[in-house]
């Protein structure tokens, strides 16, 4: 989360309140307002319930700050933040959520989102089962069961309802048509190990969303059910330890093991599995070029939502500035007999989003930044040639230098990346030039997607991001 020019420290002066027991000549106590140390990286960590990141800041020599600290260079939060909170961070400090991320971090939303997609571009969007939201597709699903039927055909079902609870289904006519669900096609073929089912969780960082950045973490958990694996029929739906690879639903298992090596137990590391498919003669490379290709391809469909989130909430920061997000994110994949990642779903920790800043106001401003009003000197209706053609070299020479100053960030930024990967590996953008520029086809889809009976003017100013950002790409 550290900026590229290290400005995480060196741009940390800012003053902050702290009580102290000295005493003014009066006799009264009054707090001294005093800088903290230059150099030093704070964070604060009030809002995490997780021990794990206490930890980590530890490690990394973070300093904790109070609870109350909202100027640290580093804030942690278990649930999404107010837009107002991202729109009020300095250029120096870093939160760890994006606004926007939850299209498709909640089922429901993914599923929407990614069936805009699905229609344009089926087969680069192959990777997600079929999805329905009751009650408004409820028509849809039945005509798809019917279809089924007319083959002589049957599927199983998975069901999701309020409180998250999970069940399996075969005999569709028994779903109430107007109860609030969500129901996915079950994957009956999976990838078995040691005659287990099982699913994998890769861990994701989104550094930035203009222009996009993402990163996977080279290892994650691979979560096996805990009773052997059969093909669902109508005898055997219900043992959720068999067909349902959660880790809330297996951990009351007795049969589940609780191992802390990387090899054994109901949680392994993702570390052992690629060395098992090494070994096993499975083309690695390929495993992981699938999983990088659903992981970016699924963000692509959250970019368009992110980015104009994020440009709403901080309206005066030109483009290419340092994120003041990012992103931790959870792929939960599971891998069809043919070695197929399917996407399960992604998690984040989330809660209802409430933007009261004024939005005509923030629009008008990310306009004028956007298209230059009033940053140069307007031509009169009696302007000379002479004039005209010297302020056309001076708006060139502007954009000249902008550009200039851009590509010397982004060279300080990939080099900074580069020192600092640890075990993560950049996926976008992508070194394959034919794969970036089938990404970059497929964001300009989700734009416009995006962008898809919304007002003209909101799609002028998400048109040009998208063509600057696959210009610094």
């Amino acid at each position: 989360v550290q900026s590229p020019d290290n400005s995480y420290a060196d741009q940390r002066t800012s003053p902050v309140n702290v009580p102290s027991a000295l005493s003014n000549q009066n006799g009264v106590k009054r707090k001294v307002r005093t800088k903290k140390k230059k150099g030093v990286i704070t964070a604060n960590v009030a809002g995490t319930k997780y021990e794990i990141v206490r930890i980590a800041i530890g490690e990394m020599a973070f300093h904790k700050t109070r609870d109350e600290d909202e100027t640290a260079n580093l804030i942690w939060n278990d649930s999404a933040v107010q837009h107002e909170k991202i729109a009020e961070l300095r250029n120096y400090q870093r939160i760890n959520h994006f606004p926007g991320m939850g299209e498709i971090c909640r089922k429901d939303c993914l599923a929407r989102n990614m069936a805009k997609m699905i229609k344009i571009q089926p087969q680069e969007y192959s990777f997600i089962p079929k999805t329905w939201i009751f009650p408004a597709e409820y028509t849809q699903f039945q005509n798809y069961v019917k279809e089924l039927r007319r083959k002589r055909k049957q599927k199983t079902f998975i069901v999701t309802g309020p409180a998250a609870r999970i069940s399996l289904i075969r005999n569709c006519e028994k779903l109430p048509a107007q109860d609030h669900f969500i129901v996915q096609e079950y994957l009956d073929k999976p990838f078995l190990m040691e005659g287990y089912k099982f699913d994998l969780r890769i861990y994701i960082l989104v550094t930035s969303c203009d222009p996009l950045r993402i990163f996977l973490y080279n290892d994650g958990l691979v979560r096996m059910g805990t009773e052997k694996y059969h093909t669902p029929n109508e005898s055997n739906l219900n043992q959720l330890y068999m067909h349902l690879t959660n880790y809330s639903v297996n951990k009351h298992n007795e049969n589940f093991e609780r191992d802390e090596t990387v090899d054994k137990g109901s949680k392994r590391s993702i570390g052992w599995f690629t060395e098992f498919l090494r070994c096993n003669d499975y083309d690695v490379a390929k495993f992981w070029g699938d999983v990088s290709e659903l992981v970016v391809k699924t963000l692509i469909v959250a970019e368009p939502h992110v980015l104009h989130a994020y440009r709403m909430c901080r309206p005066g920061q030109p483009p290419g500035s340092d994120s003041v997000c990012f992103e931790v994110l959870g792929f939960d994949i599971i891998l069809d007999r043919k070695l197929k990642p399917w996407l399960l779903e992604l998690l984040i920790y989330k809660r209802k989003i409430v933007c009261r800043r004024n939005l005509a106001q923030q629009k008008a401003e990310a306009q004028r930044r956007l298209y230059g009003q009033g940053s140069m000197k307007k031509l009169s209706a009696g302007s000379s040639e002479w004039e005209k053609q010297r302020l056309t070299l001076e708006r060139r020479k502007e954009e000249l230098k902008e550009r200039l100053a851009q590509v010397r960030k982004q060279i300080s930024r990939e080099e900074h990346e580069k020192r600092h990967l640890g075990n993560y590996r950049r996926i976008y953008p992508p070194e394959d030039k034919l794969l970036l520029e089938k990404y970059e086809g497929l964001l300009s889809v989700a734009f416009q997607t995006f962008l898809a009976g919304r007002a003209a003017s909101l799609q002028k100013e998400m048109n040009n991001p998208l063509k600057r950002m696959k210009a610094r790409t």
